[in-house]
């Protein structure tokens, strides 16, 4: 699944919001040590030693326990070959609301797959605005232009999701690599003819992609017991991936005025209110799967 297959998961007294996330991830550190952007730290009175410089606030230690029940429910799940709708639901669910403390929470953890989602997101938006000739020069690949579209997105890569060495920027990786598989499936072939529609698409794949390496990660494949037999491993992950992209597409759907008027500074902001979005669809999802 993604990226999943590559780590063991997350220990249940990891940060909430990793540290590793950074700027894309979590709220910049404030405090009365912290001069404000761009100003100057006091001059220490005459005599005395400089301070030296705050340190950012080291993020709470989550509860040890915090994953087991979605574990448990998606292990269910899994060794079911994906049959068991019910204990699917109970994982997400359990997941979003208990492991992460509900969809903010849920959306901090997708630090990197924020950032790369935000840029992917702008890039798109000015070539369905201006030509997709126009929006590569302005990063420097006017070269790309013309090239099919898998190429070009294979050029986009290090501008979309830099390379870093973390768990999370590696998803993001993944995720955007896996898209770019995926578009001709979706139907999306030729980027100079690239429509609002289709640039919704583009998105929505890179945030499911994200939200289930992200997802499968946390839960923790180590602890996971998948079926032996292939197509049944196939099934769960179609499963959950449809699952996913469900919730994706309707936050998607109730963001597309939002999208339509995006602007460079406020797609983060965006990106980041749809994962929100996502994430709060998913848990309802869940909850009504498990029900059923």
């Amino acid at each position: 699944m993604g990226t999943s297959s590559g780590f063991g998961g997350q220990s249940g007294t990891s940060p909430l919001v990793p540290s590793f996330l950074g700027g894309e991830g979590a709220p910049p550190a404030t405090g009365p040590e912290a001069p404000p952007d761009g100003a100057l730290p006091e001059t220490p009175p005459d005599g005395q030693p400089p301070q030296p410089p705050a340190r950012p606030p080291i993020p709470p230690i989550g509860d040890p326990a915090r994953f087991t029940a979605a574990r448990n429910n998606f292990s269910r799940f899994a060794g079911s070959g994906g049959r068991d709708r019910a204990s699917l639901g109970r994982a997400v669910s359990q997941y979003v609301s208990s492991s992460t403390g509900g969809p903010r929470g849920a959306a901090a953890r997708m630090g990197s797959s924020r950032g790369a989602g935000s840029r992917l997101l702008g890039f798109l938006s000015d070539a369905v605005n201006r030509g997709a000739a126009e929006a590569l020069r302005a990063l420097d690949l006017g070269a790309l232009a013309g090239r099919p579209i898998e190429e070009i997105f294979l050029g986009l890569s290090d501008y979309v999701c830099p390379d870093g060495g973390s768990v999370d920027e590696g998803i993001a990786r993944e995720a955007f690599i896996e898209t770019i598989v995926d578009l001709a499936e979706a139907g999306v072939t030729d980027l100079d003819t690239l429509t609002a529609d289709q640039m919704q698409t583009v998105f929505e794949l890179f945030a499911t992609n994200a939200i289930e390496a992200r997802i499968c990660n946390d839960i923790g494949t180590k602890s996971v017991v998948l079926p032996s037999d292939a197509r049944e491993a196939a099934r769960v992950q179609a499963q959950l991936g449809d699952f996913i992209r469900r919730g994706v597409a309707d936050a998607l759907t109730t963001a597309r005025a939002t999208i339509a008027a995006l602007t460079p500074a406020r797609v983060l902001d965006a990106v980041t209110r749809i994962y929100e979005q996502a994430f709060g669809i998913l848990a309802i999802m869940g909850d009504a799967e498990a029900a059923a």
